[in-house]
């Protein structure tokens, strides 16, 4: 999930390694991605010729490694993007990294993600009404299933919405 966020940062422009430290907190919620997780990445994206990489003067006088999506960089990251199977349905991270990214996909491919995930809250509404009526619960996992339940709910209107907006819009 973390390439995706950091070839996605790369789309609209070059970027050195600490910006996309920086940008890569802003979408987590931390502070910033750490570079043991972010350098490793930039690495093996130059390697595979998915990003490239030039020096660059820092506004202090320092070098800085700048790093820009290649072509071929852009249509891994779009396939990738693309590639919504049931496992990634079942990460509410992962649909929406996809939603958040669905300026750079094609309406196709935005309807299919989306059926997808709520494929998979459909699923998981009905065990969790399995779980409400046959298990016996106490008043704490009610709650969770409870909760559960709504969260799932609201997640499928919110769908219902996006599919209206994404209906609307490719017309």
């Amino acid at each position: 999930m973390t390439d995706l966020m950091m070839l996605a940062a790369l789309l609209d422009g070059p970027k050195h390694g600490y910006a996309l430290k920086k940008w890569g907190g802003v979408i987590t919620g931390k502070a910033e991605v750490h570079n043991n997780l972010v350098y490793p990445l930039l690495k093996r994206f130059v390697a595979e010729g998915w990003v490239g990489r030039h020096k660059a003067a820092g506004k202090r006088g320092q070098t800085r490694e700048v790093y820009s999506l290649t072509s071929k960089g852009k249509r891994v990251l779009l396939d990738r993007l693309a590639g919504f199977g049931e496992k990634e349905a079942a990460s509410a991270e992962a649909f929406c990294l996809r939603t958040g990214m669905f300026g750079v996909l094609d309406p196709e491919q935005r309807l299919e993600i989306m059926k997808v995930r709520d494929k998979w809250l459909q699923g998981r509404a009905q065990k969790l009404a399995a779980i409400a009526r046959n298990m016996p619960l106490d008043e704490w996992a009610r709650e969770t299933v409870g909760y559960l339940q709504r969260q799932a709910e609201e997640e499928r209107k919110w769908l219902a919405g996006l599919k209206r907006l994404a209906m609307n819009r490719d017309k």
